[in-house]
């Protein structure tokens, strides 16, 4: 009897945690914005609730943790791999696959700054050109500009002896407003940048080519250049791009899971939607009902468990 009580409780606080909303959790930077609002209209049009959930990606694991968050359309390899693993060794997350692109996130700087410093883009040109990247108050050290997200960027700079500090923006859209301004007046300019992104398309630029990466460089000190310190690498250079929901999330709606499981971009689709937005003016969700018109036979295609 207790036994069969339990069960119908458990049943019952499933059957209530699916009549609410689906929580997609909802980030500071375009791409993952508009990919937000497709898949929160594609969970509308199949007859669902969502709600988006406004996180940094640094809070997001804590959301996904605690049952507050169901759904990210947008882990990157480069930023979040730390939390991603230690999420799906806890079993937190469910895995729902890799979207058909590569992916880069690393120092970057417009094609004219190696006007200024001809040695780029190998990373020890930096050692030689820093002071071209300095400003008021640097110290004569060169400025490297940091997004939001979390970077290991002041340890890089200790193991490869960078004479560098790190300014750090509140959000992509500093990113971009420094670099507009720089990019006006020709002023060198470095800074964390990503692919797919829009930026490339306006912005002619490159990557600095640091030491390859491994995994090595982040758990070992004695590996790599510097055998005192970790971090004296680059970041992957062919990252991933993943889908995950939470374990709940995939026993309340496999139908939807494995629809997102099916979902997919490729890096040309993802840059274009993101220039709609920054270049063009348009709201992520315009976006997003643009493409979901122009896309219907495939979408539903992905999703067609869910009829």
């Amino acid at each position: 009897m207790h036994r069969l009580f339990c069960v119908l409780i458990l049943a019952w606080s499933l059957s209530l945690r699916a009549t609410q909303p689906v929580q997609i959790l909802y980030n500071d930077w375009t791409s993952q914005q508009v990919l937000s609002h497709i898949v929160a209209d594609i969970f509308t049009e199949l007859g669902y609730q969502t709600e988006f959930i406004e996180a940094k990606t640094d809070g997001q694991w804590f959301l996904l943790k605690a049952g507050m968050a169901d759904v990210q359309v947008e882990v990157w390899e480069g930023t979040m791999a730390d939390k991603y693993a230690q999420l799906m060794q806890s079993q937190i997350i469910v895995d729902l696959g890799d979207y058909a692109l590569k992916t880069r996130e690393d120092w970057w700087y417009p094609l004219y700054v190696k006007q200024h410093c001809p040695g780029l883009p190998h990373w020890e040109a930096l050692i030689q050109c820093a002071e071209v990247f300095a400003r008021p108050g640097s110290q004569g050290k060169g400025v490297y500009i940091a997004g939001p997200w979390e970077k290991p960027d002041r340890a890089r700079i200790r193991a490869l002896k960078l004479p560098f500090v790190v300014e750090q923006v509140d959000s992509g859209e500093a990113l971009w407003k420094k670099l507009a301004i720089a990019h006006k007046i020709k002023q060198p300019i470095l800074m964390f940048n990503w692919t797919p992104n829009w930026v490339g398309a306006v912005y002619p630029g490159e990557f600095v080519e640091f030491p390859d990466f491994d995994e090595r460089c982040e758990t070992e000190p004695g590996w790599g250049v510097n055998p005192k310190f970790l971090f004296d690498c680059g970041n992957p250079k062919s990252g991933w791009l993943k889908k995950v929901v939470s374990t709940l999330f995939v026993e309340q709606h496999p139908c939807l899971a494995e629809g997102l499981r099916q979902f997919n971009m490729t890096g040309a689709t993802l840059e274009q939607l993101a220039a709609m937005v920054n270049l063009e003016n348009f709201t992520p969700s315009l976006v997003a009902k643009h493409w979901l018109e122009n896309n219907q036979a495939q979408w539903r295609k992905w999703f067609v468990s869910c009829r």
